[in-house]
Formats: C-alpha cells, structure tokens, sequence
C-alpha cells in the first residue's frame, strides 16, 4: 500500500508538471501538486504506523468523510458523462456559446471547440440565432464576446445572426444575462459548450427558467481532461451549494 501511495504521488505531481507546461489557461492544476502531497503524507503514515495511533473515532470519521466524497464524485461524473455527447434538437430559436479565455492571437483552444461546434450548428439549421456569451477579463485583449463574434463572422456566419453579451464573468451569468438579452425564457437554446461542461451548463439553464434546454456538446483537448473533469466536480458542488442546479 506504501509502494501503491508513492506511485499515486509521482504521477500527481508529473500530471501537474504536464499541464503548468501546456498552459491550462488556470491554475487549478495546482490541486494535483496537493493530492501529490496528500498521497506522500498518507504513504508517511503507512511506513510508520502513524495511522494506528489516531483514535478510533477520528478515524472512522475520517474513513466517513473520504467514503462520502468518493460518492459525490462519482454520481458527479456519472452525470457529466451521461451529457458528453449531447448534440441538440434541430432548429432551436437559439444556441447561447459559453465563453473561455480568450487570447492575443484569438480564441483559446477550448474556445475554439466551443465555436466550431457552434458554428457547424449554424450552418446545419439556417434559421436558428447565436447568443455569444462572456465578458473581459484581465488577461484578455477584448471581450470574449467580441473574440467569438468576430470568429464566427471571420468564418462566414452572418453579422445579424449573432447577438453579443460582453457582461458575464461565470457560467450562471453567462446563462442569465443571455436569457435578458434574447427578452426572456420561453426560447427554445441550445448550450454550446466542451463535453466536460455540458451537463452543468444545461442545469444551469433550466435553473434559469429555459425548462427545455438542451445540450451541444464540443470536443475538448485530452491532456486536460482529468483536469477539467476534477475542475468541474468542484464547480457542480460550488453550484449546488449556491442553489443554482436545484
């Protein structure tokens, strides 16, 4: 079990190493540096026999508080994975594209999965509007809005077919602040966003009131992958306990 918890804790800290190298565009990657330190501090306890002098109630709770985590997550991601590939219903009124990080060369690489899944929809159902969703945030050249009007339109989706909210900092402002601008809930959308993202993006719409809303699923880079689907656990936690997915 110590040579099992040493091992845990090498790949930890080189997946971190791995994605502080490709630029994950956050610092969440930060979290598996810690799970590194966990997994070496449980690995002490083992090699010494640490654990056994604990008492035997603090250690049941313990035991409790890990078993009862590893439950979360696992429901969590078996919800997540049940909307990976969500691809919409036909002709809906609109599809609002969650925004990311956009870059001084333009959208990042999760943007840019985010918009060409949008744009195959447009070009799929002719009748059907986009709500570009996201504001401006420090590290970024213009809104994420404006980064994602202008490659769309760059790419032949016309100008009056794309309705900017330049505003939201979060998903649940994302969702929001679009629904205002489209006038209300009673529209038929599409949430386009990353695979990983989609189960939470759809709750948070029908949260907001769009009771039909459904999900268009883009592809994601796969050495952030066990980075984002861990991110996104602690975000559908974050949200339930906000109230925003019940």
């Amino acid at each position: 079990m110590t040579v099992l918890c040493m091992l845990a804790a090498l790949l930890c800290f080189l997946y971190c190493f791995i994605v502080f190298r490709i630029r994950s565009g956050n610092h969440f990657y930060l979290i598996w540096a810690l799970g590194g330190f966990f997994f070496l501090g449980l690995a002490a306890m083992l090699r010494y026999e640490l654990w056994g002098r604990f008492p035997l109630l603090l250690r049941r709770g313990i035991v409790g508080l890990i078993a009862f985590g590893v439950v979360l997550f696992v429901i969590a991601e078996g919800c997540i994975f049940a909307h990976y590939r969500d691809k919409g219903r036909q002709d809906l009124d609109y599809i609002i594209v969650l925004g990311a990080q956009m870059k001084p060369a333009g959208p990042s690489i999760v943007l840019k999965f985010r918009l060409d899944a949008a744009y195959d929809y447009l070009v799929a159902n002719e009748n059907t509007l986009c709500v570009v969703s996201g504001g401006q945030g420090p590290n970024e050249p213009c809104s994420e809005a404006e980064g994602m009007y202008d490659y769309l339109v760059e790419r032949g989706i016309a100008p009056e077919r794309i309705l900017k909210e330049d505003k939201s900092t979060d998903t649940s402002e994302n969702i929001a602040f679009s629904a205002a601008l489209i006038g209300g809930t009673d529209k038929d959308v599409g949430i386009v966003t990353n695979n990983f993202h989609v189960f939470r993006g759809v709750m948070l719409a029908r949260h907001a009131g769009f009771e039909d809303a459904c999900g268009i699923s883009a592809r994601s880079n796969i050495y952030f992958q066990p980075n984002n689907l861990v991110r996104e656990f602690f975000g559908i936690m974050k949200d339930l306990v906000c109230g925003n997915l019940l």
